[in-house]
């Protein structure tokens, strides 16, 4: 066995030889699967990368199975701080199942969280993480601009403070008009909003589209991949080029 600390600074006990792994995280799921899917034993219905993944799944990230996840006899179970539900996290601790709880808040956070989390899973850093670091090492130096980025309608939330979002568009120029704000998901009315550039509508968590959200605006309004905008894994290799051109 060897004791290693995840985001939040909590001892996980994992075997030397890491073979079994539950993730009830999408983009962790994408993470490891890309390079070793054999490991993965157990997936949330919502983790839908690599497209054939073929393993058991275990309900979504806020109503897992826990039940059927203790029947997989996972040697650890990954999980995100803000994703998960820390009920159901202190659940799987109780059965003796080791978790591993991701935290980043930041771009450079989740390159360093992934690092820890993979070297301790897999024991190597895989050829896409190498490529994420370079993707994002340089600055941005272009114009900028301030927009409001939705989550969900009915009610309308968007992004707040201290999200990994935000801090992924602010790297290509676009600042978050609710960046400082006391909650990391107001909610806000259309038509009383900051002065603000651009509309930025992922598809995820709520499935926004060209037909659904630009209506309610007076500014324009563009319709991006939210894979590519909220998760953390392989998607960063192409998630600057592509939102860079998204957003034009």
């Amino acid at each position: 066995m060897k004791s290693v600390y995840d985001d939040l600074h909590d001892v996980v006990e994992l075997p030397a030889d890491v073979r079994r792994v539950v993730s009830i995280v999408p983009s962790l799921t994408e993470s490891i699967a890309a390079t070793h899917p054999e490991k993965i034993v157990g997936a949330t219905d919502w983790c839908t990368h690599p497209a054939d993944l073929d393993v058991v799944r275990v309900r979504g990230t806020k109503n897992p199975d826990v039940e059927r996840i203790r029947e997989l006899v996972p040697d650890v179970v990954v999980a995100n701080a803000e994703e998960n539900r820390a009920v159901d996290l202190d659940t799987l601790r109780r059965s003796g199942i080791a978790v591993w709880v991701t935290a980043p808040a930041t771009v450079p956070e989740s390159l360093d969280s992934l690092d820890r989390m993979l070297s301790a899973i897999i024991g190597d850093e895989p050829p896409w993480l190498s490529q994420a670091r370079a993707v994002w090492s340089s600055p941005y130096d272009g114009m900028r601009r301030r927009a409001v980025i939705p989550i969900w309608r009915r009610p309308w939330m968007a992004l707040g403070r201290d999200t990994f979002a935000g801090d992924l568009l602010s790297r290509i120029g676009i600042d978050n008009v609710f960046g400082e704000s006391g909650e990391r998901y107001p909610r806000f009315a259309p038509d009383a909003l900051p002065e603000y550039d651009v509309v930025v509508l992922p598809d995820e968590p709520y499935a926004f589209s060209p037909d659904d959200g630009p209506e309610a605006f007076a500014k324009p309004a563009r319709w991006v991949s939210g894979r590519h905008l909220t998760w953390y894994g392989p998607s960063l290799v192409e998630a600057r080029e592509l939102l860079t051109g998204q957003l034009a």
